[in-house]
């Protein structure tokens, strides 16, 4: 089920009716959501403030980040490491006690991601603007600083690739990104289901929270356990219309607005 994010309410309406006595496992995407934004992707580091109410959120509640990006990279741009961090649309999962936690699609993939990663750099490089981003499951596309009147070339490289790779590849398309991933079942959604499983975050008294931005995020919104009794909240950026269908519950307006509602979670 779909809304307009302009008919959705903050999140503290809905954990008002939702949450009550039920202690918040909270999954965040990074960007967009702990970080702004930006031309690029390297100079999307958490601020200090942001650092501080994560950290405080972790010593009260289970947090992990679920993102797009490479985990070790959403690692260092966040500056902490005493959080689960599920890289790579969850295809990369690592606990920072126990070590990498394993799923059915976490392995079998790495030559073809190498072989497409090679092949998305050399067509990008006739392309000025474009940005690639090589990562553990997946390669991305970044093209904000392309032309507009580029876009369409853009598009065609990504479409030759997959045509190279029949039945192998899928792609996923965000805020002026393509990311050319393994033709594989699994996605945030899928993440964060598994990591309610393996963290033992199931249960009555537990209220499943995702924050998300992205095209991406809608997996998450859509997950049984965020969809049925959870919360999905999304951010709606500077640049989206908040006409946006979405399955999330709830919408908060942008990164500082995050930052609120996580200081009024820990607190």
């Amino acid at each position: 089920m779909s809304s307009r994010a302009s008919e959705l309410p903050e999140p503290s309406t809905v954990i008002a009716e939702r949450g009550d006595g039920r202690k918040p496992a909270v999954f965040l995407d990074y960007d967009g959501v702990l970080s702004p934004i930006v031309d690029r992707p390297s100079d999307a580091v958490m601020t200090d403030e942001m650092r501080r109410i994560v950290s405080d959120l972790a010593g009260r509640a289970s947090v992990c980040v679920v993102s797009g990006r490479d985990r070790q990279v959403v690692t260092e741009l966040m500056g902490l490491d005493d959080l689960v961090v599920a890289g790579s649309h969850g295809f990369d999962i690592h606990h920072p006690e126990t070590g990498v936690i394993t799923h059915d699609a976490s392995t079998g993939f790495e030559d073809l991601v190498e072989r497409v990663t090679a092949e998305v750099s050399e067509q990008a490089a006739g392309i000025e603007g474009t940005l690639v981003e090589p990562k553990h499951a997946s390669v991305a596309l970044h093209y904000r600083g392309v032309d507009a009147a580029r876009h369409a070339e853009v598009q065609e490289l990504v479409d030759g690739v997959l045509d190279a790779h029949p039945g192998e590849l899928r792609v996923t398309p965000g805020k002026f990104v393509h990311e050319i991933q393994p033709k594989i079942d699994w996605n945030k959604g899928k993440a964060v289901e598994h990591l309610l499983d393996v963290l033992d975050l199931r249960g009555v008294d537990v209220l499943p929270i995702y924050v998300g931005d992205d095209v991406t995020d809608e997996d998450a919104f859509n997950a049984p356990s965020i969809a049925d009794g959870g919360l999905g909240v999304l951010v709606i950026g500077p640049t989206d219309a908040d006409e946006r269908e979405t399955a999330a519950a709830a919408v908060l307006a942008d990164v500082d607005a995050v930052g609120a509602f996580l200081d009024g979670l820990a607190r």
